[in-house]
């Protein structure tokens, strides 16, 4: 009887980690290939990222962070995502993430802050997808934040976001 017991548990548990591996991969609504945004906005406390168009919201993505979320970026280094208005000047396909959307940080009032206390302000802050190879990790990237500063989306949502914002789009960034 203890060995059916251990064969139900077993079979429960990959049950249960399948569940949540089709959640993870599966739970997704594509927006249409003629869509694009006009402007980004992060609310780092409630891990989100929303999209607009023409003052509308399009879609919102959760997401992680820099693994020292609270406060704005300070220096290079620092594990923090920075706060302020940005632009996405840059995207690199090539990147050691899945995708990535380059944010214009630093900004000139960054580079003077951090001047002022005679450190880098830091760089390539980025919106990218998850470690290439590791993109079988899905949604549960988002269970902590693990990025140097950067804010992470799955691989299917960089995609999406990569399709629809243009270069020069307004991006901010809040607390």
């Amino acid at each position: 009887m203890a060995g059916v017991s251990k064969v139900i548990l077993a079979a429960f548990i990959v049950f249960c980690i399948l569940a949540l591996y089709f959640y993870a991969h599966y739970n997704w609504h594509p927006l249409p290939a003629e869509t694009t945004i006009d402007r980004i906005l992060v609310e780092k406390s409630a891990k989100r990222l929303s999209i607009f168009r023409h003052g509308n919201q399009v879609k919102r993505y959760r997401i992680a962070l820099g693994r020292n979320p609270v406060g704005a970026k300070q220096e290079e280094g620092d594990m923090k995502t920075p706060e302020g208005i940005y632009k996405i000047d840059n995207r690199n396909a090539q990147s050691s993430f899945h995708l990535a959307l380059h944010v214009s940080y630093p900004s000139d009032e960054d580079n003077g802050r951090a001047a002022a206390r005679s450190v880098s302000a830091g760089s390539d802050i980025m919106i990218h997808g998850i470690q290439n190879g590791r993109g079988w990790i899905g949604a549960f990237h988002r269970w902590k934040n693990w990025t140097a500063g950067c804010i992470a989306l799955t691989d299917e949502e960089i995609e999406e976001l990569w399709r629809v914002t243009p270069d020069g789009t307004t991006i901010e960034i809040r607390p």
